[in-house]
This record gives structure tokens, sequence and C-alpha cells, in this order.
């Protein structure tokens, strides 16, 4: 049965951040996860997941200048200094929050360019390398050309692609089932081919990104497909609620009747 960790991030955005971990835990989650808690010290953040009795199962690597549009920093050349930094800052919040898994986003790049791939490689393999010691998972998104115009992967098959090159144990794919599903659907069969690549799970409506009950896929079934092929990890809830946080968790009484 799949395992739920609400996005601090997207949901329960009513109350400010560090007051979602209260309200995700008294929702009835477990686990959270989230984009990036660096506007808060480790031990704060800490110290809300131990409060609530909350496990935190991913939040990103910095990505670079957000709010002017970046998505990552790995396959930027020149950026060197940045990248290593940001592994530095991210690893000593793992530590701290007893995080196993940490999304490294590659940034708005051609997929195409020879340049761009190498240090995009080099970029990952250095994180893993770091990471490893730790014994945490470094995981891999693409991001639909929709959402994110221009990013460096587009589709699962790019992903999966580099993964063979970058060849390191602790580097898997992280599988959102929105994006996969804006750039090549056919979610069973693709499931069952890389169920040894996938890292993490994430999920949204398709095409409005809110809730899991409604859209073009159907995520009863892609769930049981995720359970049968032994994906065993958290289930990020990583959709923008079309209203009331709480008020649209209808979705999760299925799940929970059968605990």
């Amino acid at each position: 049965m799949p395992r739920f960790a609400a996005n601090l991030s997207m949901m329960f955005t009513e109350v400010d951040f560090l007051d979602r971990f209260g309200a995700a835990a008294a929702a009835g989650f477990e686990a959270v996860e989230f984009l990036f808690p660096y506007a808060h010290p480790a031990e704060e953040v800490k110290a809300k997941l131990d409060a609530h009795g909350l496990q935190l199962a991913l939040f990103n690597l910095h990505p670079g200048d957000w709010d002017a549009g970046e998505k990552g920093l790995a396959a930027l050349p020149g950026r060197e200094a940045e990248f290593t930094a940001s592994v530095d800052q991210a690893l000593h919040y793992a530590r701290v929050l007893g995080c196993p898994k940490l999304h490294l986003m590659a940034g708005l790049a051609d997929p195409d360019s020879a340049d761009h791939r190498a240090r995009y490689v080099e970029h990952v393999r250095y994180a893993a390398d770091e990471a490893a010691a730790d014994g945490v998972l470094i995981v891999l998104e693409p991001l639909n050309p929709y959402n994110v115009p221009g990013y460096f992967l587009p589709s699962v098959a790019h992903v999966l692609d580099v993964l063979d090159e970058i060849d390191r144990p602790n580097v898997k794919l992280q599988f959102d089932l929105y994006h996969a599903q804006l750039t090549g659907g056919d979610i069973t069969h693709l499931t069952e081919r890389i169920a040894d690549r996938i890292g993490h799970v994430q999920l949204a409506s398709v095409p409005d990104r809110n809730e899991p009950d409604r859209g073009e896929l159907y995520y009863p079934h892609a769930l049981a497909v995720l359970d049968r092929v032994g994906y065993d990890g958290w289930v990020g809830c990583e959709y923008n609620p079309a209203g009331e946080t709480v008020a649209g968790l209808g979705w999760l009484d299925a799940y929970r009747d059968q605990t």
C-alpha cells in the first residue's frame, strides 16, 4: 500500500511554512517533503519534525536564483563553486534532519549540448560521491516542457540515458507521475520497465496539478502498479490543492481504510 508524504511547499500554504508540519500531522500524514529548507536553520526544521513525529522524505539542493527563474545549477558551466557549496549545504541539512534523499536539480540548459552534459555528469557524480558517506540517495527528476520550458531533463528517457553515464549506485530517478504523464504517458508499462531505477515517487492530477482524484491519470491503478513492482518508498503529494488543503484530502480515505 502506498505511503504518502505531504509536500509542504505546495500543501497547507494557508499557514506559514513552520506551521505546516503540525497541520500535516493533524491531517494524518506521517512524512513530509518540501522544496527548500534553507530559509530556516536546520535545527529549527528538525525541531518541527520531532515535535510532530514526522519523517522527512526528500528536499532539494539549492537551485540558484529561484526568484529569477533558475531551476538548478548542475548542468551550468561556470557555476562550479556555487554547485559545490550547494552540495555541502544540502548534506549538512540532510544530516541534521535525518533525510535519506536529495533531489539535485539540473537547471535550464540544452540537453543536446555536449558541454552541458559533461558538466552535469561531473556534478552529479561529485554529489553522489559526497552523499555516499552519509548513505544519502541522489534523485534526478525530469520536468515537463509545459511547466518548465528549457529544462535540461525534459523526460524520463533523458534521465535514464544520463543515469547510465553517471554510473553511481546512489543515483536514481525521481518519478513524478504528473511530469511523466505529460511527456509520454503509458504509465503502466513505463513503471514496469523502470522499476529498479525509481528512487522516489510524486503525484498530482494531470493536467491541472491538483488533488489526484481528478484528471486524466487514474491514480488507483497507477499506485497499484507501483505496489506490484515493489516500490515501498514514500509517495510525495506534490500538488496544488484546488481549495483549502484539508478539504481536498478526501481522496486519502480509500488508503486510510486499508490500514
